[in-house]
């Protein structure tokens, strides 16, 4: 597979366009001026993403978004304040310490981590450091450890967001390619399965990439942005981790999935159901217009889209 990996980074709002008001409620709260605020790239979100230092020393990541340029972003940040601050201390996630929620903007404020995202292409020990992680994070998170219907189900995310070739085959679109219109009927009916084979009683990430990753100078990894948080089978979030290493350089899929084993106790079937429903997603979402203030999220789910295809022709054995 021969992908050119488009960068993981958006078009982010700084520090200073956050409104007065609520930079001087983080002021408060943290009993320190900012001084200094340096923004972070990596990541879709239009908002905030930022290193912030204070006068006192003290080093706080930020997260901040208002209503625009995306309607939708103040809402995950919400969901994110919900879910970091009930994850269990031992989770490695940045601890949310302070929230904000006025006039449509939302701000959150973590512990600042040290660390790096794994390089690219992608190195074999970090891989696998990477993958070892997950697999600590899944014995850490299973079962949920949030209360009943805090978060989705899997099932519910794959019934009503990610289900590409069912929304494909009922409104087609221009730009298809070629396998994908061939087989859409059969790619359906897999996809439809999904649901059912993805269930399971583990707290997903079910975001999980380079980019929302950090490696700490100890080789620890710690996981971000948990907005989409979900319950089902802990194997999933490797499933729809494995394109996004292919792309940037990493092994082929069926490689990575390999190396978490995770899955080996899953049904073959069940597992090709579920990379059926990420290939259909990347396939779907990358025929679209980019959404408000994420004008770069499309040639990277393009680039996915390519690998999760060829993973899921191979499985299938479908020409």
């Amino acid at each position: 597979m021969t992908v050119t990996p488009p960068p993981a980074e958006g078009v982010r709002l700084q520090w200073d366009e956050v409104p007065e008001g609520a930079r001087r409620a983080f002021e408060d709260w943290a009993g320190s001026r900012v001084v200094a605020a340096v923004s972070q790239p990596s990541g879709f979100s239009p908002g905030v993403a930022a290193r912030v230092r204070l006068s006192d020393g003290r080093g706080v990541f930020v997260k901040a978004i208002g209503p625009k340029p995306n309607p939708d972003s103040p809402t995950f940040h919400r969901m994110e304040a919900r879910i970091a601050s009930a994850l269990p201390p031992e989770v490695p996630a940045p601890r949310l310490r302070w929230t904000y929620d006025q006039n449509n903007w939302v701000l959150l404020a973590f512990d600042k981590i040290e660390g790096r995202h794994p390089a690219q292409p992608w190195c074999d020990d970090e891989l696998q450091r990477v993958i070892d992680g997950m697999l600590e994070l899944a014995v850490m998170l299973t079962p949920s450890p949030l209360a009943a219907g805090a978060v989705p189900t899997l099932g519910d995310q794959l019934t009503t967001r990610i289900h590409g070739w069912q929304s494909l085959r009922d409104a087609p679109t221009e730009g298809l390619d070629e396998w994908s219109r061939r087989h859409l009927e059969r790619l359906a009916d897999l996809e439809a399965g999904a649901p059912g084979a993805a269930a399971g009683d583990s707290l997903l990430h079910f975001d999980i990439r380079a980019d929302n990753l950090l490696i700490g100078p100890d080789g620890r990894v710690w996981f971000f942005d948990w907005p989409h948080a979900c319950v089902g089978a802990a194997w999933f979030d490797a499933v729809a981790f494995a394109p996004s290493v292919t792309m940037q350089g990493g092994p082929p899929p069926e490689q990575v999935l390999a190396r978490y084993g995770g899955t080996r106790d899953a049904d073959p079937a069940d597992v090709t159901a579920c990379i059926a429903t990420v290939a259909g997603f990347f396939t779907r979402t990358a025929l679209q217009p980019p959404p408000p203030g994420l004008p770069t999220i499309r040639a990277f789910q393009v680039a996915q889209a390519i690998v999760a295809r060829e993973w899921l022709a191979q499985r299938t054995g479908w020409a």
